[in-house]
């Protein structure tokens, strides 16, 4: 589903415009994108948590020479789906 097939159900099943659903889903992604930049979790029950996670530098290798580099430490997030997803998703 791309994110106008979204705005589009979201605003059918919200008895709103599209223009209101696409401000909201845009607010919505702000607040989520700010959340995780400061570093706090974010939970939306019955659907997933995110939080920002510290990666530790590791030893990889180039796939293409084969030759070994060190691979940086870095933040990434961290997605978790919550058991009533993954039971909707199974079903």
């Amino acid at each position: 589903m791309t994110k106008s097939e979204l705005i589009k159900a979201v605003a059918k099943q919200a008895s709103l415009t599209e223009a209101q659903t696409n401000e909201a889903v845009k607010a919505l992604t702000d607040v989520i994108t700010g959340a995780l930049a400061k570093g706090e979790k974010v939970q939306l029950p019955g659907l997933f948590t995110a939080e920002a996670v510290e990666r530790p530098a590791r030893n990889g290798r180039n796939p293409r020479t084969g030759e070994s580099m060190t691979i940086p430490a870095h933040k990434a997030v961290k997605i978790s789906a919550s058991s009533t997803l993954k039971k909707a998703v199974a079903d």
